[in-house]
Parts: structure tokens; sequence; C-alpha cells
């Protein structure tokens, strides 16, 4: 994947808000244990607690969860000096940038995403809130602590995609086996953006069954899917507000890395690998080969929406 070098980066909504040593989630949420994933996948890994807030079903998680999911604007005391800040992206100015620092390149990714959805949706369309990226976990405004063990979450109640980047090599690479490459991180990226077209649309609030095969939660991660190959598909004409196409290059090299962490993240591949075993009626996030397949059904929709309509009737 290259970058256009003369396009310009937009670093308005990627901050790095910092974040303390320790794991776990605060304010009485699930602990998952070191180097796992609970459930598995590209994660609403606070899944149940977002369902909970989203549809009224689940756990009482009043004291973790608060607000609507229309979502809030980002808490600005958390980006100060002593918490982070903007310090990180600051020196994210072109595309030439995002071809040699990977922060750069998450920006650039994030502007993509953002300039293709915004056409897609034309007034439909809302800005995400952003992309906040921590170190060792974080408190997020409405969705508990984010730490490193839950991997990349899109909280609905602010609205924004959180993301410990040491999770590429730690846990997608380290423990699961996957691939640590450039689009694989667009990948994440593109899937997590993709839960905020649905907290747009309202697709979260049509969530009510939690775990199984045809279950909603799967039915919610695998359209997410479907919208990372939709802008997948069109990255390299979509234009920004310059008219400039930001991605220049996705090769079929790319594709293939994607269509690898779709496989690493299905539940049935992380059962095997952690524990030896499947058992469907456990998961949340779909099987390897749904995840694939939605991908490139995503990646054919002439972007179509409607191609991505995971709730429809025999959709899966």
């Amino acid at each position: 994947m290259r970058f256009n070098p003369k396009a310009r980066l937009d670093t308005s909504r990627t901050r790095d808000v910092g974040g303390s040593s320790g794991g776990g989630l605060g304010g009485g949420g699930l602990s998952l244990p070191a180097g796992r994933m609970s459930g598995g996948g590209l994660v609403v890994l606070l899944l149940l607690f977002v369902i909970g807030q989203c549809t009224g079903v689940g756990p009482d998680m009043g004291s973790v969860l608060g607000g609507s999911t229309t979502g809030s604007s980002l808490d600005a005391s958390r980006f100060d000096a002593s918490g982070g800040g903007t310090e990180r992206y600051a020196n994210c100015k072109t595309g030439d940038d995002a071809n040699n620092n990977a922060d750069c390149a998450l920006v650039a990714v994030e502007n993509s995403l953002y300039d293709y959805w915004g056409d897609e949706l034309g007034g439909k369309f809302q800005p995400e809130a952003g992309v906040a990226t921590f170190t060792g976990q974080v408190s997020t405004n409405g969705c508990g602590t984010a730490t490193t063990d839950v991997g990349p979450f899109y909280c609905p109640t602010d609205q924004t995609i959180y993301l410990d980047t040491s999770f590429y090599q730690d846990m997608l690479e380290g423990q699961l086996g996957g691939k640590d490459a450039p689009f694989v991180r667009a990948y994440v990226i593109a899937h997590e953006f993709g839960h905020h077209i649905q907290n747009l649309l309202g697709v979260m609030g049509q969530v009510r069954t939690q775990q199984g095969p045809k279950s909603d939660s799967v039915k919610l991660e695998l359209e997410a899917d479907c919208f990372a190959g939709m802008w997948a598909q069109a990255a390299q004409t979509t234009p920004d507000a310059d008219g400039n196409v930001l991605i220049s290059d996705l090769t079929d090299a790319d594709i293939t890395d994607a269509i690898g962490a779709a496989t690493t993240v299905g539940d049935d591949y992380i059962e095997n690998r952690m524990s030896g075993g499947v058992n469907p009626e456990k998961w949340t996030h779909g099987s390897s080969a749904q995840r694939v397949q939605w991908f490139k059904t995503g990646m054919s929709s002439n972007n179509d929406i409607n191609a991505c309509d995971t709730f429809a009737p025999g959709a899966i």
C-alpha cells in the first residue's frame, strides 16, 4: 500500500491519549486474561457492554456505560500535555510522511475512510470523534477502560475508535500467529470505522442475540467486515477535499494480507488456537470463512451498501 506523496493529511481526528500500565476493565467490567481476546475478532470486544447499552439487553453495566448511541464529543481534558494529545501525530503532514511512518499511515487510512464514507452516505454521514491511540490502558468516555488485552474497538457513546498500536505485534502476530502488515493495519481500522457507520445508520439497535453462529452479534461484525471491503475496493479512487486521491497503490498482496487477517480473527480459528476446540454457540464475530466471505462481498459490491446487509433474511 502506497500513499500519494503530495496529498495533505488531516490529523484533527487522530489523537494519542497516553495511558498507564495495568489491565482489566474498570468500573465493574469484564477482565480478560493477559494475552487473550474474549470471543476473538476485530473488535468490539466490549461487545456485551455495547449491546447492553444499544439494545437494552445484556448485563446491567450502569456504572460502566452511560449516554445514548448517538454519541458525544471526546472529553478534551484527556488530551492535555500530561495525558498525551496530538503530539504523536504532529509531524504527519503529507502522504509521503505516511509512506515512511506507521503513525502517519494510521492518519492517512483514517482520512481515506472519512472521505469515502462521507461520499457514500452523503447527508447521513457524521464524522467520528476520531481514533484514540493509547498505551496499556486508558479510560474511555462511555465504555469503561480500554486495555491492551481487549484489542481495537469502537465505542458508540463517544463515537471513537480505541487502539493500542502494540496490538498488531503483541496479539495479532504474537498470540494469534497472524501477519503485521500495512494493509492489515488498515483493515483493522476500516472494520472499526464500519462500526461507526452502523452506529450512524441505527444498525447497532438491531442487535438482540449476543452469541451463536447466526446471532445478531455475528451479523454486526460481518457487516463491518463488508464495509471494510467496500472501502478497500474504492480506496484508490476516493478523493479528498482537495480532489487528491490519498491511496495511490493498493496491490493484490495487500488484499491477500487483509484476507489473511480476516482468517486469523475468525472465532473458530481463535478457539482452535486458544483451546484446541470449536464451539459455534459461543461465537460473537463469525468464522474465518464468513469473515473472508463478507470482506470479499464488500469488495465486489460496487459501492452498494445494501450488498452488506447481513441482517437480511437468509444472509448468513
